[in-house]
Parts: C-alpha cells; sequence; structure tokens
C-alpha cells in the first residue's frame, strides 16, 4: 500500500504540538502525526504526518501559515518491510557487560555477557543510538565501581533497556520504567517480557516523574533520563526531590554543545558533575546529588 508523508519545521514547542493536534483532525485523517525537537540546537521542531492517500496540499499550507511553520514538503513513500530492513541494519551492540540483541541474532550473544533483547519491530530506544549506549556505559561503569543502587527509575524508558539492565544486574532492587507515550509502554511491557523480567520491571505511563508510583516511591538511589536538552532542564529542580544526597542521576538525550548548560542545571538543583562521556556528537553525564 502506498503511503505519503509530509513534513515541515517551525520554532516553539507549544506551536509545534498545536500545530500536530490540528493535522490530527483534517481530511484526509492521517494514521500518525509526530511532533520532535530537531536535535540541533537551532530551537527549530518538526512536525511529520502520514497518510494512506494523498493528503490536501491546500489545507496543510493554510495549517502551516497559521502556526507561522514552513510550507510543508509532500513525498510518496516507497514501500519498505521494515522488519526486514531493521533486522539487516540492526546489529547487535556491545555497551560495557550488556549485549544488545534482536531475535536474529539471538545466536551471537558472547558467553558470559548480560543479554538484553530488543525486537526489531520495536526499534527505538535499542542500544544502537549514542544516547542509549552512553547510559548503559554509564551504568556499566557505575556498577563496575560498587554502587548498588536499591531504587531504580528510568524516565522515557522507550523500549526500556535500561530498566531492563538496571533490573537484570540488581535482582533485589524495585525498577519502574515509565514513558509519556502509551505505545511505548506497551513496547517496554512487550521487551520486559521477551527477556523473563515480568514482576521485575514496573511499566508505567507517565510524564516526568507525575505518577504516583514513582512518587510514592522516592527517593530514588539511580534515575535514568534519556530524553531531550528541554524536558531534562525542566526535570533538574524535580530530580532534586525525587533523589537523596549520594543519589546518582544518568542524564542522556542531549548533543555535546548542550551538555553544559545541563550541566549547570543540575548543580543548581544539587547536583555535581561525576562523569561526562562524550560517543561521536552525543553526550552522557553521571550526575550525583550532593
Amino acid at each position: 500500500m502506498p503511503t505519503w508523508s509530509a513534513l515541515t519545521t517551525l520554532t516553539g514547542e507549544e506551536a509545534a504540538r498545536a500545530l500536530g493536534e490540528a493535522i490530527e483532525d483534517q481530511e484526509p485523517e492521517p494514521y500518525g502525526v509526530g511532533v520532535f525537537e530537531v536535535e540541533d540546537g537551532s530551537g527549530l521542531w518538526e512536525v511529520g504526518a502520514y497518510y494512506t492517500e494523498v493528503p490536501d496540499d491546500i489545507v496543510l499550507d493554510i495549517l502551516a501559515a497559521a502556526y507561522g511553520a514552513k510550507s510543508f514538503l509532500i513525498s510518496e513513500l516507497p514501500e519498505v518491510d521494515w522488519v526486514a530492513k531493521v533486522q539487516r541494519e540492526l546489529h547487535p551492540v556491545d555497551a560495557g557487560r550488556f549485549f544488545v540483541f534482536g531475535s536474529h541474532d539471538a545466536d551471537k550473544v558472547p558467553e558470559g555477557r548480560v543479554a538484553l533483547q530488543i525486537e526489531a519491530t520495536m526499534a527505538f530506544g535499542t542500544g544502537h543510538h549514542g544516547t542509549t549506549l552512553g547510559c548503559l556505559l554509564a551504568f556499566d561503569k557505575l556498577y563496575e565501581e560498587g554502587y548498588r543502587p536499591a531504587k531504580v527509575a528510568d524516565i522515557g524508558a522507550g523500549t526500556a533497556v535500561l530498566a531492563m539492565a538496571a533490573a537484570k544486574m540488581l535482582p533485589d532492587a524495585l525498577v519502574i520504567a515509565s514513558d509519556i507515550d502509551p505505545v511505548a509502554v506497551d513496547v517496554a511491557k512487550a521487551n520486559v517480557a521477551i527477556n523473563d523480567l515480568e514482576g521485575r520491571i514496573d511499566c508505567v505511563e507517565a510524564a516526568g516523574f507525575d505518577h504516583r508510583r514513582l512518587r510514592d516511591e522516592a527517593p530514588w538511589d539511580l534515575v535514568f533520563a534519556n530524553i531531550l536538552k528541554g524536558p531534562l532542564v525542566e526535570l533538574a529542580p524535580i530530580m532534586s526531590k525525587m533523589t537523596k544526597p549520594g543519589s546518582k542521576v544518568i542524564l542522556s538525550g542531549l548533543l555535546v554543545v548542550q551538555a553544559e548548560s545541563i550541566v549547570e542545571s543540575y548543580v543548581a538543583s544539587q547536583f555535581r558533575l561525576q562523569d561526562r562521556n562524550d560517543l561521536g556528537e552525543w553526550s552522557a553525564l553521571i550526575m550525583e546529588r550532593v
């Protein structure tokens, strides 16, 4: 079945999300709408919509003008077997003691490694992106140094690969994985089951720490937050309240050029920088609550 995409960019999260909501109400109805921050420090946001029939370019241009966006670029997408494509291109990932793989590479897991299986159809947050890899390496370093947190929260969990890494290494720890996207929560639950971790990780839908379980179980000893710069900055004062002196916070989802401003935000909220690891254009930070 042929599909079409319509993409545009504009300045400001509020306007971008409002445009995304407006597109959802148009005809023909899109089967998917995404709103994302362009991670280049420009302040731009991308709004994309996907259709099973040709979208109305005039309606889209009117919407773009109304919200201060550029004209939509409409493209017909080639038919692709995405699962097969991901299986071809998504190779296993080495991250310290962890080995992240898809079911198609189950025979490649080295002996003695902590195996984390992520299905090819669930490709976001698989460990291949520099941010997820950086978080896994940061946790691996903390564990190697003897840190054994009793309570772990994975905020913006996606596939829950970070929560699963914690659950496998910390068999007695309380681990909760949360995400603002209900689809991501379903993905997380599926991966937890695939990795035989049912009953070890609670997967909840929440924006940041806005969930009863996350508030009631605070303070947290270790928090993963692999999200974007804006939400990371907004979380800094809340993160301080959700942790205690000595707690560790692993932050990523940020570009190298954004790292200093993130550190400043967390230092202002009672944290100190313990470690930083830059992988290509991405940075992962270990912050300690003071």
